[in-house]
């Protein structure tokens, strides 16, 4: 779970100065609303809504855990309390349900799409997230059935293009796997040549960039006829869609990571409706 000031930042994004329409218009009453799906495919984001809700003193009711799969319609939580605080925090809390469920929805597919070649290869995200907003991106990949992959350059040493153009490869790896035993070493390969390369100096992950699926297959045959293929991870990544994955899954890979889970979104809709009626009270 994000911090809670981490998301109370983001209402004071939208409420730097108060919510000067609701205080002006609306009276001091307590109220009922809900929080509806109007999409189909797989929410997230709920709890943190929660989190936020509960702060200003709503009392919230989740209907629809996050993970599950939701039809349009379906109601994802009840809110009870200041018809003020609702207002407040409600776009807010949209607006990180539709993101975080756009991108489980997202990844929900991509998983479903690898599962159905070969069950064992795992779809994982990038490190293309929203500045500031990595952490609920990445939750939300784990939520729709991914792996949420480094979350940060303090994770994993992960040696890519530019590094390998200051420093050769194998003295790239040599200085990785000084610098700590525990930390894991990954390289970026470009050609069959360089993920033998990688993989003769000891990476533990090998990074297939940009390669077809014919080239994925081409390296796999590389490294198994030179008895390296168990020793490594193999990673496929660099401009995946959703349309490719099933070729990939099928060339005896172990991951294929995707910047389209999370950089390019695709909202889920939600909604937030005032129950009006018996549920309106005025504050005493």
């Amino acid at each position: 779970m994000i911090p809670v000031e981490e998301l109370l930042r983001f209402v004071r994004e939208d409420a730097p100065w108060g919510d000067v329409t609701s205080e002006a218009v609306v009276p001091d009453v307590v109220c009922r609303a809900v929080i509806r799906a109007k999409n189909s495919g797989i929410v997230a984001g709920l709890a943190e809504a929660l989190v936020l809700f509960e702060h200003y003193g709503v009392t919230v009711r989740v209907r629809i855990p996050d993970g599950r799969a939701v039809a349009p319609g379906a109601t994802l939580l009840e809110l009870d309390g200041s018809a003020r605080a609702i207002l407040l925090v409600e776009r807010t809390a949209l607006n990180i349900i539709g993101r975080m469920s756009g991108i489980a929805t997202r990844t929900r597919e991509a998983v479903d799409a690898v599962r159905t070649v070969s069950p064992c290869v795992r779809v994982a995200a990038t490190r293309k997230t929203a500045p500031g907003l990595r952490m609920l991106d990445k939750k939300a990949v784990v939520l729709g059935g991914g792996d949420p992959h480094r979350y940060s350059l303090s994770d994993m040493i992960l040696i890519k293009d530019n590094h390998l153009a200051l420093v050769p490869l194998p003295e790239a790896v040599r200085r990785a796997k000084q610098q700590s035993l525990y930390r894991t070493v990954e390289v970026e390969a470009e050609t069959v040549e360089d993920a033998v390369t990688a993989a003769e100096a000891g990476a533990d992950i090998v990074l297939l960039d940009n390669m077809t699926p014919d080239t994925v297959r081409e390296t796999v045959r590389a490294l198994t006829g030179r008895g390296l293929r168990e020793r490594v991870t193999l990673e496929v990544s660099g401009g995946v869609a959703v349309d490719d994955l099933a070729g990939y899954a099928a060339t005896g890979i172990d991951i294929i990571s995707m910047g389209a889970l999370t950089h390019t979104v695709r909202n889920f809709d939600v909604s937030l409706d005032i129950l009006t009626g018996a549920g309106t009270v005025r504050i005493p």
